[in-house]
């Protein structure tokens, strides 16, 4: 039997990642939301590593937060 570990490593560390450059920024979940149209509720999911986004999602999260993908996914 395989033991999946509650949250992937690497999706915790691209939430990570996501939150401190947000932060960085001085934006709030609440912004991020309205300025990439992603519910408010799958930001804090996605920024506490409990789901795994979309390629599509990333992608508007990136662009509001004024970075590229790469930058968030460089681990």
């Amino acid at each position: 039997m395989v033991v999946k570990p509650e949250r992937e490593f690497y999706l915790v560390e691209l939430g990570m990642t996501i939150r401190n450059i947000r932060l960085s920024k001085g934006m709030t979940q609440l912004d991020l939301s309205s300025d990439s149209g992603i519910p408010l509720s799958q930001i804090g999911a996605i920024e506490n590593g409990k789901i795994n986004t979309t390629i599509k999602s990333l992608v508007k999260i990136t662009s509001s937060l004024g970075v590229k993908v790469q930058d968030v996914i460089s681990f």
